[in-house]
């Protein structure tokens, strides 16, 4: 596979991503549409193991996101800049505290947003968890399986 075609793929994972933290758009599907079309391009053993693993992780987060209480999965858990601190702090938390460091890095970014915008240390830590009991711990399930996928396919084009 191609130069050009390896940024058109890490393109889609990065619109996946980012799709998961919309409402209505098929992040995870995305992810995985990535993994397989640079599969099905690139035909060696990694390539399959990591499409493998994909397929294997998105079902496990299926089942988690189905466990959690049916209350926890309304689309609007949160408002768009809540998302979007939330999103960033996953984001970084990831890179900076390799893997673990997204769930501590998605709470800490809601948490800086609610703080921002409530000012009290209280109202910001009540708003987190309304926010993560409403639908915040579905989206973080995703978000940090798509990233593991995404972690997974670069750390395959690097080192494979």
């Amino acid at each position: 596979m191609g130069v050009w075609d390896l940024v058109l793929v890490g393109l889609v994972l990065l619109l996946g991503l980012c799709g998961v933290m919309v409402p209505g758009v098929p992040g995870s599907w995305l992810v995985w549409a990535a993994v397989l079309w640079w599969a099905l391009a690139d035909v060696e053993p990694v390539t399959w193991w990591v499409l493998v693993g994909a397929t294997v992780a998105l079902f496990l987060s299926q089942v988690v996101r189905w466990a959690l209480p049916p209350r926890r999965l309304r689309p609007g858990w949160a408002g768009r800049r809540t998302a979007v601190y939330a999103a960033a702090g996953s984001f970084l938390g990831f890179f900076l505290v390799p893997v673990v460091g997204s769930v501590p890095g998605f709470l800490g970014g809601a948490y800086l947003e609610a703080r921002r915008r409530l000012g009290r240390h209280g109202e910001a830590r009540a708003a987190v968890r309304t926010a993560m009991r409403s639908g915040g711990w579905s989206v973080l399930t995703e978000l940090f399986t798509c990233q593991l996928i995404a972690g997974a396919w670069l750390g395959a084009v690097i080192w494979g």
